[in-house]
C-alpha cells in the first residue's frame, strides 16, 4: 500500500513533469503513425497487383520486425545520430508489418464475382479500387491500424534510450535511479496511452463501416 500511495503523490506533485513527457510521447507516436499508415497502406495496395512483389514485399517486413527493437535502435544511432528522427525511422520499420499485411489481404480477399461484376458494368480501376476493394477491406485494414499504433505507443517509450522524448524518460529515470515509482508511474501513462488511442480507434472504425454499409 506504501508503494501506491507513493506512487499517486508522484504523478501528483510532479504533474508537469509527467504532462510534458506525455505531449512529447503522443508527438513522438503520432508522427510515425501517420507515416506507418500512409506508407504501410499505399505499399499494400500496390503489392496486390502482384503476388511476386507482396511475397517479397511481406517477406522483407517480416525479417525486419524479427529485429530487437534495442538493436534497430542503435543501428539507427550510427546512422543518423540520437534523437526523434532515430526513434520515429525505427518505429516507422516496425510499424509497417500489420498494415502493409492487413491491407494486402483484405484487398485480395474481395469476392472475385464482385470484382467481376463490376467491371462489368464498366467500372475503372481507381472506381473498382476506391469504391469496392478498399471499403469491402477496412474492416481488416483497421484491425491492422489498430495493433500498429499500440504498439507504436510501446515501443516509444524505448525512444528515451537513444536521447528521445517521451515517457521513456520516466522510465529509464526510474530504472537508472532505483526509483520504482517513476518507472511504474511512466510505464502506466504509456499503457493508458495505448488504451485511449486502441479505445478511439475502436470508435473510429465502427463509425466508419456504418457509412460503408
Amino acid at each position: 500500500m506504501e508503494f501506491f500511495k507513493n506512487l499517486g503523490e508522484l504523478l501528483k506533485t510532479r504533474s508537469d513533469f509527467f504532462i510534458e513527457l506525455l505531449w512529447q510521447h503522443i508527438l513522438l507516436s503520432l508522427i510515425a503513425i501517420v507515416i506507418i499508415t500512409v506508407v504501410g497502406i499505399t505499399t499494400g495496395i500496390l503489392i496486390s497487383k502482384s503476388k511476386k512483389a507482396a511475397s517479397i514485399v511481406i517477406g522483407m517486413t517480416n525479417v525486419l520486425y524479427t529485429i530487437p527493437s534495442i538493436a534497430m535502435f542503435g543501428f539507427f544511432v550510427s546512422i543518423t545520430g540520437i534523437g526523434n528522427t532515430t526513434a520515429i525511422i525505427a518505429l516507422v520499420i516496425y510499424g509497417l508489418l500489420p498494415v502493409i499485411r492487413n491491407t494486402y489481404v483484405g484487398l485480395i480477399e474481395v469476392d472475385d464475382q464482385i470484382l467481376e461484376a463490376a467491371v462489368g458494368m464498366g467500372s475503372t480501376p481507381w472506381q473498382l479500387l476506391s469504391k469496392i476493394q478498399f471499403p469491402l477491406a477496412l474492416p481488416v485494414i483497421i484491425a491492422g491500424i489498430r495493433n500498429m499504433v499500440v504498439m507504436t505507443i510501446a515501443l516509444a517509450g524505448i525512444a528515451s534510450f537513444i536521447g528521445a522524448g517521451g515517457l521513456g524518460v520516466a522510465i529509464w529515470r526510474g530504472i537508472t535511479t532505483n526509483f520504482g515509482e517513476m518507472t511504474v508511474a511512466g510505464s502506466l501513462l504509456v499503457a493508458l496511452l495505448a488504451f485511449v488511442a486502441d479505445g478511439l480507434l475502436g470508435i473510429i472504425e465502427k463509425r466508419l463501416l456504418r457509412r460503408t454499409k
